[in-house]
């Protein structure tokens, strides 16, 4: 990306409230998994507005559900920071995969599609295998695939919807990193996506909220247990973030016109305004950082 192309990016001086448009997303509803290729408006994944430092100059990453979304917009940003990328999606994400991978190859780095449904156990171990595989090495795990469904009330959370909100959330966590640390050296890092849900719970989110507060135990944990190694684990915990996920059942259709308008900045974030927090933690700078739940939420409390 050339600079006569950018017009900003995460390092200018701003007001944060109008730094991305305050959106009113229409009613939709697109088939499950999410494409933000037909999402409306648009996500801001950092196409054309992160600039990258060297901060992650020669990293290995395996980033899953990073097609889109969060990952998509991490994705970007390592990239740009100097490191090599593994993403994993579903199959039916690949064209938001392919553009993802065009972005992270313009950059001169290499980026590995892994295609596959993490809620199988033999595909979480074939993915890390693949990575460290296609990258040489592996030393930054980013946790980020997750399923959220909105259900007003406990008796319509139906077994499947349970089971598959838990295989994705905190099965499919626990086998990849369990998968990836016998091949993480010394200063090697892990990074999950969370939520303000772990700690904040929607009456609606009850199954997706209980995963994330799970995930932030299981950080916490392994954090203590890694850290004599040289790996640190942290997690991240968005507030609303405009993302596919939002629309393919994520929240109730009729809420999404006032999507993260709640927030004290008065807008919902967008993906690019994640990715520094995954940098920042995944980067040496970050050496004593272990076992913190970062929150990046438009101003509202926080524990």
């Amino acid at each position: 990306m050339s600079e006569s192309t950018r017009t900003t990016d995460q390092l200018t001086f701003d007001n944060p409230v109008s730094r991305h448009p305050d959106i009113t997303p229409p009613k939709q509803d697109p088939p499950m998994p999410g494409s933000d290729a037909e999402l409306e408006p648009q996500t801001d994944r950092g196409q054309t507005s992160y600039r990258g430092t060297g901060r992650l100059e020669g990293r290995k990453a395996l980033i899953t559900g990073g097609d889109s979304g969060i990952g998509g917009a991490v994705a970007i940003a390592f990239a740009r920071e100097g490191a090599d990328v593994a993403i994993n999606y579903l199959p039916a994400e690949e064209e938001d995969a392919s553009t993802i991978a065009g972005l992270v190859e313009a950059e001169g780095r290499t980026c590995v599609r892994i295609p596959g449904d993490i809620t199988d156990a033999a595909f979480c171990k074939e993915l890390v295998d693949r990575a460290v595989e296609g990258l040489g090495g592996l030393d930054a795990l980013v946790i980020n695939a997750g399923k959220q469904v909105a259900t007003a009330s406990i008796e319509d959370i139906t077994d499947e919807q349970f089971d598959q909100t838990v295989k994705t959330n905190v099965y499919a966590m626990f086998w990849t990193v369990r998968a990836a640390v016998p091949h993480l050296p010394a200063g090697s890092t892990i990074v999950m996506s969370s939520s303000v849900q772990a700690y904040a719970p929607s009456d609606d989110l009850l199954d997706y909220a209980m995963t994330k507060a799970a995930m932030n135990t299981f950080s916490k944990g392994l954090a203590k247990q890694l850290a004599p190694k040289g790996i640190r684990v942290n997690a991240v915990a968005p507030g609303p973030i405009w993302t596919p996920l939002q629309v393919v059942e994520g929240q109730p259709k009729e809420d999404l016109p006032t999507f993260g308008k709640g927030q004290p900045i008065g807008r919902a974030g967008q993906p690019v305004e994640l990715a520094p927090a995954y940098v920042f933690l995944t980067s040496p700078e970050s050496s004593y950082v272990m076992g913190e739940t970062l929150n990046v939420n438009g101003g509202a409390d926080s524990p």
